[in-house]
C-alpha cells in the first residue's frame, strides 16, 4: 500500500456509524502516516455533545497543525465543535453532510431524535478555518441545494462530486482517492 504523507496530522471524524472497515475514511486512515481518529462512543452514540467532546479530546492529543476529515454526521459534529472551541485548524474536508431538515430513510435516526440529542440547531456560521464541502447530487440524506447552503454558510469551497450517493460503502465507496487530493490541497 502506498503511504500518504502530510505535514499536518489528519483527524478522521466518522459519522454515526463510526468506523466501518470498508469505508473510505477507514481505508484512508490506514494509508496516512500522521493520523488519528475519533473513536466510537461506547454509550450515548446519538449525543451530539458527547461527540463534540470526543473531537476535542482527540485534538488535545495532537501537537501542531491539524486537517479534519469528516463524513456525514461527522461534518455536523465539526460545525458544533467549531462553534464551541477555538483551536487553530489548518483545514477541513467535509464530505456528504446530511440535512437535519430532511426526512431520512427508516434506518437512520429521525430529525426529532437528533434534535432531542442536541444536533439542532446546526451552527451555520463561517468556519474559522479553510474548508472544502464535498457534495453529491443524489445523496438520500441531503439535497444538493441543502448542502450548497451549508457550504455557503460555513464559507466553504463547494466541490460537486456528481452522483455518488452518500459517499459510503452502500454507494460503492470503498476507496475514495479524491479525499487524498483534497487533503493535500488543505495541507499546503
Amino acid at each position: 500500500m502506498e503511504r500518504v504523507h502530510t505535514a499536518a496530522t489528519v483527524l478522521i471524524i466518522p459519522g454515526l456509524r463510526d468506523h466501518v472497515a470498508e469505508h473510505w475514511q477507514t481505508l484512508l486512515q490506514a494509508k496516512l502516516t500522521k493520523v488519528r481518529a475519533v473513536p466510537p462512543l461506547q454509550v450515548n452514540g446519538l449525543d451530539c455533545n458527547a461527540r463534540v467532546e470526543a473531537i476535542q479530546h482527540e485534538l488535545e492529543q495532537i501537537e501542531g497543525d491539524v486537517v479534519l476529515v469528516a463524513h456525514s454526521a461527522g461534518v455536523l459534529m465539526v460545525a458544533h465543535w467549531a462553534a464551541r472551541y477555538d483551536r487553530p485548524i489548518k483545514g477541513a474536508l467535509l464530505a456528504a453532510p446530511p440535512d437535519l431538515q430532511a426526512q431520512w430513510p427508516a434506518a437512520y435516526p429521525s430529525p426529532d431524535t437528533l434534535r432531542a440529542n442536541g444536533w439542532a440547531p446546526l451552527p451555520i456560521t463561517k468556519l474559522p478555518f479553510p474548508s472544502i464541502v464535498a457534495a453529491s447530487s443524489n445523496d438520500h440524506l441531503a439535497s444538493l441545494e441543502a448542502v450548497s447552503a451549508m457550504a455557503r454558510g460555513w464559507g466553504s469551497q463547494l466541490e460537486l462530486l456528481g452522483a455518488v450517493g452518500h459517499l459510503n460503502p452502500a454507494a460503492g465507496f470503498g476507496p475514495w482517492p479524491g479525499a487524498e487530493t483534497f487533503i493535500q490541497t488543505l495541507d499546503r
